[in-house]
């Protein structure tokens, strides 16, 4: 696995991104290496998204994060964000992932979670250890913590679309092992 490499995973929202970083961690947990960090899960009733689940994926923890019926200070569309899950939740996570994990994930680094401190922190933290970090990025924001990554020499951008998402994973595990340039 190359040192430190750094991938972020963009695309419009439902082209895949979550589902294309499950698809690479499944591949690297499958070469016994250890994947810590958070992973957003869609809160899906009666067929709809309503909200969304942030989880430590290590220890499968979860929290409600966003919520058509959350009340917040912090609106992101419909969705109420509970700033609190995603520092308990999250933020612990990356730092657990940060020490403890051969590989830390960040899904997503979006809208919602840079309205939380402790994750914007937990995130520039985890960019600065030499481990591989993969990462999803909102593709429209302009937030200041996601242009810091886009502009990074050491991150290498790919955007997931429909037609190369079934694809994308093992694109990513190819360049973690430095087999791509």
């Amino acid at each position: 696995m190359g040192r430190g490499i750094k991938v972020g995973i963009t695309g419009l929202p439902g082209a895949g991104k979550t589902q294309a970083l499950i698809k690479v961690i499944e591949m690297l947990e499958e070469e016994s290496l250890v994947v810590g960090g958070m992973v957003t899960e869609p809160i899906v009733e009666s067929g709809k998204r309503v909200g969304f689940y942030v989880m430590d994926w290590k220890s499968k923890r979860k929290a409600i994060f966003a919520h058509i019926e959350t009340e917040s200070k912090f609106y992101v569309g419909k969705y109420g964000v509970n700033l609190e899950s995603l520092d308990t939740v999250g933020v612990e996570a990356l730092n657990d992932a940060t020490k403890n994990a051969d590989v830390i994930v960040i899904d997503e680094v979006g809208k919602m979670e840079v309205e939380s401190e402790k994750f914007v922190k937990a995130v520039k933290d985890a960019m600065e250890v030499d481990k591989p970090i993969i990462l999803t990025l909102h593709k429209k924001s302009r937030n200041p913590l996601l242009q810091d990554i886009r502009r990074r020499d050491d991150v290498r951008i790919l955007e997931v679309t429909p037609i190369n998402r079934n694809l994308l994973p093992y694109k990513i595990i190819k360049l973690m092992k430095g087999e791509y340039v």
